[in-house]
Order: C-alpha cells, then structure tokens, then sequence
C-alpha cells in the first residue's frame, strides 16, 4: 500500500492558505468552526491509518494517483477544508448512500460516485473499486459520517434561485480579471495557489461544475478564497458562464447522462435522451 506524498499534502495545506490574504487573517482553529468529527478522534491502529490516508488520498490526489488523475485538481479543488465546508461537503455523504441519481438513472453506491468525480473533475479513471486506495478513500468519508444518521439525502431547490438571473459574461470577465485572476490566473489555467478553470488541465465537460448555476453557487459560497461571500449573486452567475464559455477537454460519455431525459435545465450539452433545451437569445454580451 503506497501512502501519499509527503510533499503534496503538506502541498495541499499550503495551497488551501495561500491565496489572498494571509492566513494569519483566517480563523486560528478551523477545526473548532468546520462540522463533522474532530480528528483527534481518529482511532488508533489499522482503521486510524486507513482514514487518515484516504484523507491524504483526497488532498495530494494527482500526486498521490497520477494514474488516475488526467488534470491539474485534487478532490480538496472541490470539496474545500478537507470536504469539511458547508458547500460540497462530504460531511454525512457515506450515510447517504446508496442513492438514486438522475444523471445516471441508477442507483449508485459511493464508489461509484467517487470513481464518477475521478472520470468527470479529475478527467481522469476510475479506480478500482475493491483496491486499497478506495478502500481509504471511503473510509474517510464514513470517519466524516460518523453519527450521521443513514438517511436519504434531502430533497433541495438551492439552485431554484438563479434561474430568475441572466448571467453575462462580459461582466464575468470583468470580475475574473479583478477578483479570480490573482489565484487562478489571467488564463485560467491556474498558479502555484489555486487550480485551473479551464483549459486543458481543468474539469471536463461532464463535470457538474460545467453547469452554470452549479458554478455560481460554488463561486457564491466560496470565492474568493480569502474572502468567501463577497460577490453577489449576479457577479457569481457573470463569472460561472464567463469561466464555462472556455474551452476545456471533452467527456465522451457524457451523451448518456440522464438517459430519463430530465437533464436540469442549466446542462450545456445534448443527450442521446433529451437535446440540448433551446433557449431565448441572450442580450449583447450575455448568456442566458
């Protein structure tokens, strides 16, 4: 069993405190305001280094599984402070599944939809389902779980609320170039602080962050890095369609989401079971 790089967790750490403004500035204790299980409370012996190197799996992925990883994230690109943040949380995820999912019309187990994320935002390969590395990887997210009750997961509208917005991409630009463009670079494709947004070594075209709504709450809740909440909804919309109207590698597979053919309404791509929606023009410099 291979353990991860040294070098890219402690990578990773300095990576998720680089950006902006310096760490002094956040808070002192994250652990002490992030829900879920504190890590003290990591057993000891064989389990302990199980959860504690899926953990590390998670946070120097393309350097721990460059086999597996086709780009330039790790799954903490995504799932910030260890997966430990209000928005893309994997906080109680494990006791969620199995669970049906539209997309793939089928229920799924969490190593399917770990090896989903690894296909799709790593561009990249699964991985074995019944090796060592998913074996850490998904005892972590149960360590995560740990006295969540086993329960369906909540149904939600939280991306209702953008539908009533346009989203312009000029004013994206705007706003990248004077917010995003100092961690993610004037080219989106990244810095020695934060991933790229597009372009070859960003997610493909079958990731969930290519859904513009999908986007602009991550972008809402999260960036800027040092300064989360800051933009409001239109500018997290602006630079959401601004950052997705960018090239970015393809996902073949991709024409066989939602095969039901209920694809949500923000998909940018056709199906084999539903085309691609037609939409009203967009005003000049804008995109609906």
């Amino acid at each position: 069993m291979r353990p991860p790089r040294t070098l890219g967790w402690l990578a990773a750490v300095t990576l998720a405190l680089g950006c902006g403004r310096s760490a002094a500035t956040r808070t002192a204790n994250p652990q002490a305001t992030l829900p879920g299980p504190a890590d003290s409370l990591i057993p000891d012996g064989p389990l302990g280094a199980s959860i504690r190197r899926g953990r590390g799996l998670l946070a120097a992925t393309r350097d721990s599984l460059p086999a597996h990883v086709g780009n330039g994230l790790r799954c903490v690109s995504c799932h910030l402070d260890g997966g430990r943040r209000q928005s893309g949380s994997w906080v109680g995820v494990f006791a969620r599944y199995p669970q049906y999912r539209p997309r793939s019309a089928t229920v799924e187990t969490i190593e399917y939809r770990v090896n989903d994320c690894f296909r799709r935002s790593m561009n990249g390969t699964a991985l074995p389902s019944d090796g060592p590395d998913m074996r850490d990887i998904v005892a972590y997210l149960w360590f995560l779980s740990r006295d969540v009750p086993i329960a369906p997961a909540t149904p939600s509208n939280r991306l209702a609320k953008w539908a009533a917005l346009t989203a312009d991409t000029g004013a994206g630009a705007r706003v990248y170039g004077a917010t995003c463009a100092k961690c993610h670079g004037p080219d989106g494709q990244g810095t020695a602080v934060a991933p790229p947004v597009w372009g070859p070594q960003a997610y493909n075209l079958g990731a969930g962050m290519t859904r513009v709504r999908t986007a602009a709450a991550f972008i809402r809740d999260n960036m800027p890095f040092d300064q989360p909440g800051s933009l409001s909804d239109q500018q997290a919309l602006d630079v959401a369609a601004y950052v997705n109207a960018h090239p970015r590698p393809d996902f073949p597979d991709k024409i066989h989401d939602w095969p039901n053919g209920d694809a949500p309404p923000d998909v940018a791509y056709p199906t084999l079971a539903g085309p691609r929606r037609e939409t009203p023009a967009p005003a000049a410099g804008r995109t609906p």
